[in-house]
């Protein structure tokens, strides 16, 4: 038998080192040894492979039964609340240059009156707005 740590103790260990890596992590990101834009590009064929065979494998689907409601719930209510929010703060310029579009689309429809709850004039004002953001989309 091999002489190795106990699990807990190896775990344990990888946690609080891991933990204290957050400079590192951000200087590899800040000085990365290659173009993560070109060297994405340059594995593109690789990635298709690998979706491919992943596919074949069934690995989605797999994947999923493994690892449960559980898992994905606990992970959801323990990192979720605060990774959303500072992303949502730091993603905001993002969020507006990807709505400006669609945003002047609709600020120029000229919208047809309101009628009354449920009244078929209230869904022409809908269809008016999904016909103008269509015909952004495929012009």
């Amino acid at each position: 038998m091999a002489d190795i740590k106990s699990l807990d103790r190896i775990s344990s260990k990888w946690k609080e080192v891991a933990s204290r890596s957050q400079g590192e992590y951000k200087e590899g990101v800040e000085n990365p040894k290659r173009s993560w834009s070109a060297a994405t590009q340059a594995a593109e064929s690789a990635y298709e492979q690998g979706v491919q065979d992943s596919i074949s494998r069934k690995a989605f689907g797999k994947g999923v039964s493994e690892a449960g409601d559980n898992k994905w719930k606990n992970r959801a209510v323990n990192l979720g609340p605060s990774r959303y929010s500072a992303g949502v703060a730091v993603a905001q310029p993002e969020y507006q240059k990807g709505f400006a579009p669609f945003h002047s689309v609709i600020s120029s429809v000229t919208l047809p009156p309101r009628g009354p709850k449920g009244s078929p004039e209230n869904i022409e004002r809908v269809r008016v707005i999904a016909s103008a953001l269509h015909s952004a989309k495929v012009s």
